[in-house]
């Protein structure tokens, strides 16, 4: 490998037009890192005593993200965007005058080119020498890059499509817009670039002109993977780099040991951990800092955002962000898990549950159709079908604490603040206010009366009250004639 570059500068300037978007091109994402991200990701990979980026559209928020991902990185600012040459010149001006002294090789890359890669750079580098050395490809269609025009085995020039002649446009190798340059070579030929071409712009491409016109030698290394040097100018290449980057990570877990009924489907960003024997069923996305422990089983159908899995849980259908299920945890299906839900080992959050800020302790269960929000529930407790934890009331949150071993009937109402203690129950269709003693029955419901005859009397002519009449008949059972009818029709 060639000495360690003394810096990396990354061109992040243009407006990308083609995106059609408010954010900055270099700040959309793909496997949950910014294009602009991937990159620096690349270039700290090969060790450089700097990393400075050139902004210019959208120059706030783009500084704002590498303040927030990458604090270690330079930034200066392009007011105009004046072409690619006159990029690399204000680079190399700021890390001057803040004191650097430019000598060994200078990398030159590009902001829109998520699927570069560490090991890329490594053997760019290590394919360094002379005054130059460039990033090509060769493609089976090249129409929108630069060309390679080579003088036997080195470069004399790298022409862009738009100022290629006919022949020229016949070549396949391509510019990726990446460099090395010796740094000498490069400082002093940068001032000297012209706008002498169809956009007016300063053409770092221009300096190979030079480099050859002076006898110096000028080198193309071809990347072993022509997708390394995908650009990303609009949604539809967005996507395109998208599903490459999805490939490749899939295949780099399948190869650590990890099941996937159907990885075209399996959607996993780059922050993601993965244990051995975990499985990955169809239409699974996988985003953040996610951790997935061994013997695990997700999907089908599941998102997971920033969460942890245990080992051996199950997490079927379910939407989960910033949560935690245990060890031989069983979640779903049709299960949300919101920031703060968390299961213990062996616990069971199931169909249409949704869970907030609340834990589920050890084995205990929320089987269904239930919403516990601001909670503890202790191990071994079982929460009942329909149930709620009532935590707000219109102003302020409030938190319910349910012991151990409790057994809550399905329909209750648990009014926060509340406490239901060890071993207690409540009784099915409950509003519980109060707090329940350990081993207590809870009972929060009016006492239930029949009011014979109502439906034939007040809705005589209904289907109901014919049915009401046939059974009756069938029974010989006779309504009374004086039965009370207080009760107000709705």
């Amino acid at each position: 490998m060639s000495s360690r570059p003394f810096a990396v500068i990354i061109l992040a300037a243009g407006e990308g037009t083609r995106m059609k978007s408010a954010t900055p091109k270099v700040l959309h994402q793909v496997a949950g890192r910014s294009l602009l991200g991937h990159v620096v990701e690349a270039a700290a990979h090969i060790e450089p005593e700097h990393v400075i980026v050139v902004v210019g559209h959208g120059r706030e928020q783009v500084s704002a993200h590498l303040a927030e991902v990458a604090p270690w990185v330079l930034t200066v600012v392009q007011e105009e965007q004046l072409g690619t040459g006159h990029a690399v010149r204000i680079a190399l001006e700021d890390l001057i005058a803040r004191g650097g002294r430019p000598e060994g090789p200078i990398v030159v890359l590009t902001g829109d080119t998520p699927l570069l890669t560490g090991a890329s750079l490594d053997s760019l580098m290590a394919a360094h020498e002379g005054a130059c050395t460039v990033l090509t490809a060769r493609l089976a269609d090249p129409t929108g890059y630069g060309r390679i025009v080579r003088k036997g085995s080195v470069v004399s020039a790298i022409v862009e499509e738009r100022d290629a002649t006919d022949e020229q446009r016949t070549i396949d190798e391509i510019n990726s817009g990446m460099y090395v340059f010796d740094a000498a070579a490069l400082g002093e030929r940068i001032g000297q670039l012209g706008t002498d071409n169809t956009q007016g712009e300063e053409y770092l491409t221009d300096i190979v002109g030079m480099l050859t016109a002076d006898g110096l030698v000028v080198n193309a290394h071809i990347a072993a993977d022509p997708d390394d040097i995908r650009g990303v100018n609009d949604r539809a290449q967005l996507a395109e780099a998208a599903a490459i980057m999805r490939d490749r990570i899939n295949v780099r877990w399948m190869r650590e040991g990890v099941t996937m009924a159907d990885p075209s489907s399996v959607w996993i960003d780059v922050d993601v951990e993965i244990e051995p024997d975990v499985t990955l069923l169809p239409n699974t996305v996988l985003q953040g800092p996610t951790v997935i422990a061994t013997g695990a089983r997700v999907g089908p159908g599941t998102t997971l955002v920033t969460c942890e899995v245990g080992a051996d849980a199950e997490v079927i259908h379910t939407w989960a962000q910033l949560a935690v299920i245990g060890e031989g945890a069983s979640v779903g299906p049709f299960t949300y898990l919101r920031p703060g839900a968390r299961l213990g080992t062996g616990a069971k959050a199931g169909a249409y549950v949704e869970i907030k800020n609340a834990e589920v302790g050890d084995g205990a269960k929320v089987p269904h159709l239930s919403y516990v929000g601001d909670a503890q529930i202790g191990e071994g407790s079982n929460v009942g079908a329909a149930t709620v934890f009532v935590n707000y009331d219109g102003q302020d949150k409030h938190r319910t604490v349910v012991g151990r071993e409790v057994r809550i009937g399905s329909d209750s109402m648990l009014v926060a603040p509340v406490e239901i203690g060890d071993g207690a129950y409540t009784a099915a269709g409950s509003v519980i206010t109060e707090d329940v003693p350990p081993g207590a029955m809870a009972v929060g419901r009016a006492k239930q009366r029949n009011i014979e005859g109502w439906v034939e009397r007040r809705r005589s002519d209904s289907s109901s009250a014919r049915a009401a009449r046939e059974a009756n008949a069938a029974s010989g059972r006779v309504q009374p004639d004086d039965a009370s009818d207080d009760v107000r029709e709705e």
